[in-house]
């Protein structure tokens, strides 16, 4: 199937080269999206002057800093209104290894709808985070599969892959979150929906060059959104295990 790798991007100048050109190698057959938030840094034109001349590439220019799940909103609109079977959603800061993409894309093979590249499986890795960054997201993710049943362990990762189908039984227009609570919102809504889920062991590294954009008002983002979705299905006696047991990657086991 076509597959879109879109790459939202804002101030990644040292490091959006690098992952194109490593994307063009590793997977020459699919076709990447960057979705730009008009970066004063030119992060759009070197990704510009890359698709020029490797092909393959195309630069989605947007008029300011809009937010992570808008522009990965924009991208998947782009992905299903040109026909693409499946779509892919990474950082371009290089915490995402795309050598990992190929196994990440093989995994849909096996009839599930989403591909999770997860840390907390055997085998995935995170070697530079300190020990309360390590912590904060393990807490977060068991908090977030308690409240919300869901049968994960990395919810938060940002790196997946769709298959394209289950994109369009999502509203996107109706998603709330933005940072590291969209990738759990959409974990969210697509299990609700009775899709399957798998998750793949990758190694997270911390990004060489520039600054993370972990903040204090992402994580009470994510806190407030998903107390408020437990809480209310709850409520309405909608609150249920949100995904079947997830198919194992072989070697690995479940990721229960």
């Amino acid at each position: 199937m076509r597959t879109l790798v879109v790459l939202p991007t804002y101030q990644e100048a040292a490091n959006v080269a690098i992952v194109l050109e490593r994307l063009r190698e590793l997977v020459p057959e699919a076709h990447v999206l960057v979705v730009d938030d008009n970066s004063p840094d030119g992060t759009a034109d070197i990704a510009g002057a890359v698709a020029t001349r490797s092909g393959g590439i195309e630069v989605l220019r947007r008029p300011g800093k809009s937010g992570l799940r808008t522009a990965y909103c924009a991208g998947f609109s782009v992905a299903l209104s040109q026909g693409y079977g499946v779509v892919v959603q990474m950082d371009a800061d290089l915490s995402h290894d795309p050598a990992a993409l190929p196994e990440l894309l093989d995994a849909l093979d096996t009839g599930v709808d989403l591909v999770l590249g997860s840390r907390y499986v055997p085998r995935g890795e995170i070697p530079d985070w300190s020990w309360w960054r390590r912590g904060l997201s393990r807490w977060g993710n068991r908090y977030a599969a308690t409240v919300l049943g869901l049968d994960v362990l990395d919810a938060t990762s940002g790196f997946r892959v769709y298959r394209a189908d289950v994109l369009r039984r999502i509203d996107l227009a109706s998603l709330r979150a933005e940072g590291y609570a969209f990738q759990i919102e959409m974990t969210y809504r697509l299990a609700a929906g009775g899709g399957r889920i798998v998750e793949r062991p990758i190694r997270f590294t911390e990004r060489a060059q520039g600054s993370s954009k972990l903040s204090a008002g992402i994580i009470g983002e994510a806190l407030v959104l998903v107390t408020w979705w437990g809480g209310r299905d709850r409520l309405l006696g909608l609150f249920t295990r949100r995904a079947s047991k997830p198919v194992a990657a072989p070697g690995v086991g479940s990721s229960s």
